[in-house]
């Protein structure tokens, strides 16, 4: 039976989810079970459609001779994105903890501020193929450019409005820890000024609605956030594409090492929590 491993941030937990919960090709799907993947197994438990299997640590990952993938999922702290080096060290070492029992690792992330640009570099001694979603030939920027279906998308709704904040599943489920990063213990009397005033830069929330979360429940779950910093709410119909083609293309890899010459980008957007930015 082939074993893939998923690396994925918890703002993509409703999304690998539905994926993998309706893929007739999974038969087995492993957890990794702490704080962070509580979520997901919850959501895969109540689906219902196949067995979920909490293990504590990878070399719990044993799989019978039956027919089918079993999958094997790390997932990650949201927030990571906040400190870019520190983001790529946990996603770095979560792949090198999955690798020594799957055939390939898929990475429920995008670029991420360039924290992941260097995937060949990162991944060089890692026995197994690593990959990316991808757009055509790129990588996709972060989880919004995966949801809205990629770069072109993202940087129209840029240009419409510089001050967005999008609104995908995970962040409008993760809002208030997204928000609680860490500062300076000198500066942490002035975190709420420091964030509002980041917040300033904003003028509307982006809604991006998918099958796996609709434009009712979108709002019901970022309306203090909305109110709290006065955003206008409009909304556009997001996509799994991008992430169903990743997966499918994970789903086709062998151990055989693949590399690739990714493009850094000019990106230091990660979730949108930035001051407004536009890609060059």
């Amino acid at each position: 039976m082939p074993k893939l491993g998923v690396v994925t941030c918890q703002i993509l937990e409703l999304e690998f989810a539905h994926v993998l919960s309706r893929d007739p090709d999974v038969s087995e799907i492993w957890v990794l079970h702490d704080d962070f993947s509580e979520e997901l197994i919850r959501v895969l438990e109540k689906d219902n459609q196949k067995p979920v299997l909490r293990v504590k640590h990878a070399n719990e990952f044993e799989t019978d001779e039956i027919n089918g993938i079993a999958v094997l999922i790390r997932v990650m702290e949201v927030g990571l994105h906040s400190n870019i080096p520190n983001l790529t060290s946990e996603v770095t070492t979560a792949v090198k903890e999955l690798a020594p029992f799957v055939d390939s690792v898929l990475l429920g992330y995008g670029l991420c501020g360039n924290a992941l640009k260097n995937r060949n570099e990162l991944f060089k001694d890692i026995p197994v193929p690593v990959s990316l979603p991808m757009e055509n030939e790129d990588p996709v920027d972060d989880c919004v450019g995966l949801i809205i279906g990629g770069r072109n998308n993202y940087y129209a709704e840029q240009c419409l409005c510089a001050g967005t904040m999008f609104m995908n599943a995970g962040f409008s489920r993760h809002w208030e820890k997204i928000l609680a990063f860490d500062v300076p213990d000198k500066l942490l009397h002035k975190k709420d000024k420091i964030v509002k005033r980041i917040m300033g830069n904003y003028k509307r929330s982006l809604l991006l609605t998918t099958i796996v979360l609709g434009e009712d429940q979108l709002r019901k779950n970022t309306k203090e956030f909305n109110e709290k910093y006065g955003l206008k709410i409009e909304t556009r119909p997001g996509t799994l594409t991008l992430l169903e083609s990743a997966w499918e293309a994970a789903k086709r890899t062998d151990r055989r090492k693949i590399q690739l010459d990714l493009k850094p980008i000019n990106s230091t957007l990660a979730f949108g929590i930035t001051t407004p930015y536009l890609h060059k």
